[in-house]
């Protein structure tokens, strides 16, 4: 996809999670694509005069089709490249979004507050232990908070937490220095694990290829309230924090 040139976007649906600009496919027809990086949950597509900001939100998907292959229900978008394909993005909850900039995007409003990536270097030990001290919150909700860091979900927080053996309503604070240790461990363990599956699909998330992704054959803890811990066979249990779904395993993790 990258050096590729973009045709034309095809909007079909405009009310996304922010409507998308009237003015945006005279903005990126004819250029070409420069670059493809990622910040957080939202795909850069560089080009010749700008970027553009994809988020999938919830429940949306970008695939690679032919550009003549026919519409499902809820494909609201296609960027139309000089290759004959598309890049199709579907999303029936229409959560997601797309944007274009023409300034540095690391400086958007969407993306210039988000904290460090958690494969980054910044996100080690001493970091985590700093952001947890005098923190009252429970060590899932900080996990999951992006302006601490990015990229780590209500799935991946549960299972982290887990290999790390941390009670998910543990207080950030009371973490000990050794346990932020094997805490950055287990986020970056996981999510890796997770993108070599391809991702967990729960419901109907596919990837851009359109398989489903196979983490969820994996998960310990997940979705298995009731069901024997794989590691010690003490039944799972779940319990609501900050209006999301934690599992746990009330003996392995304290």
């Amino acid at each position: 996809m990258r050096r590729r040139r973009i045709v034309t976007l095809e909007v079909y649906e405009r009310r996304l999670r922010w409507p998308v600009a009237a003015g945006l496919p005279s903005s990126v027809a004819g250029q070409r694509i420069k670059r493809i990086g990622r910040r957080a949950k939202y795909l850069l597509l560089g080009l010749e005069s700008g970027t553009l900001l994809i988020h999938l939100g919830m429940s949306g998907n970008l695939r690679v089709v032919r550009a003549e292959e026919p519409r499902r229900a809820h494909d609201h978008f296609d960027v139309v490249l000089d290759s004959g394909k598309a890049l199709r993005f579907n999303d029936p909850r229409r959560f997601g979004s797309l944007i274009f900039t023409r300034a540095d995007p690391a400086k958007h409003p969407l993306l210039a507050r988000l904290a460090p990536e958690p494969f980054d270097a910044a996100f080690d030990t001493q970091y985590l232990w700093r952001v947890t001290r005098k923190r009252r919150v429970a060590i899932k909700q900080l996990l999951m908070n992006s302006h601490l860091v990015v990229g780590v979900g209500n799935i991946y927080a549960s299972e982290a937490l887990f290999r790390a053996r941390i009670a998910p309503g543990r207080r950030a604070a009371l973490l000990s220095r050794a346990e932020a240790a094997q805490l950055v461990r287990a986020v970056r363990a996981v999510l890796a694990q997770a993108i070599r599956a391809g991702g967990t699909t729960l419901r109907d998330y596919v990837g851009a290829d359109g398989d489903p992704g196979y983490f969820r054959q994996r998960l310990y803890v997940y979705e298995r309230a009731g069901k024997p811990c794989r590691r010690c066979g003490t039944t799972v249990r779940s319990r609501t924090q900050g209006q999301r779904s934690t599992y746990y395993c009330p003996a392995c993790q304290k």
